[in-house]
């Protein structure tokens, strides 16, 4: 993985926590924005620890360069910032996943690696504030059908379009065009966002 931070303090602390984990490996060290690009771009890793707010690129920003390039590189927003203007902004740009630095060492090498297996992990404080940003009156969105509901919660759960196809005994094309009733429902562009809004509004049904 990538790290990108502005504080040196900070990346070689994350980094030394990393290095305790025989399964992450950390290949290079960001200061800015334009050093992030610069390094996925140069040593194609899987995932990418990435500050909200940095020099010359924001969050956000660098997340929509990485994946017009690289789409399979996981994205972990890890900031300090926890206010809805920061969190929506940075799961619609494509990051996977949303923690707050005060996250335990433990917990963030495990949402590193639930990343990488394709689910979304937000920080307690996170969802709240995604609650807050996201939570709409309810005529102006309509229901998830049970059959959308089974394809989100198994996209929740890192699985791909294929795995979810055979899964539920349907065609790849018919879990697309679900997806696409998905986001129109939810006013969402993407699976990340779908997740976290379900998980905002109603994580009852995301059980």
């Amino acid at each position: 993985m990538v790290i990108a931070d502005d504080h040196r303090m900070v990346r070689e602390g994350i980094k030394s926590m990393l290095m305790k984990h025989a399964d992450l490996e950390v290949v290079g060290e960001a200061s800015n924005g334009e050093e992030a690009v610069g390094l996925v771009r140069a040593t194609s890793p899987d995932l990418l620890l990435l500050d909200l707010r940095m020099p010359d690129m924001n969050g956000p920003e660098v997340s929509e360069r990485v994946l017009s390039f690289a789409p399979t590189t996981k994205i972990v927003i890890l900031t300090t910032y926890d206010s809805d203007a920061d969190i929506l902004p940075a799961i619609e740009a494509g990051a996977n996943s949303y923690l707050l630095k005060d996250v335990r060492p433990a917990a963030l090498a495990d949402a590193i690696r639930d990343t990488m297996a394709g689910r979304t992990v937000l920080d307690s404080h996170a969802i709240q504030a995604v609650t807050v940003q996201l939570r709409r009156p309810p005529s102006r969105r309509q229901g998830l059908s049970a059959q959308e509901l089974r394809v989100l919660r198994l996209a929740a759960d890192g699985m791909t379009n294929r795995q979810i196809a055979r899964s539920l005994f349907i065609g790849e094309t018919t879990v697309k065009t679900y997806f696409t009733r998905i986001f129109a429902k939810l006013e969402v562009n993407d699976r990340t966002s779908a997740v976290a809004r379900m998980m905002a509004d109603h994580p009852d049904d995301m059980d």
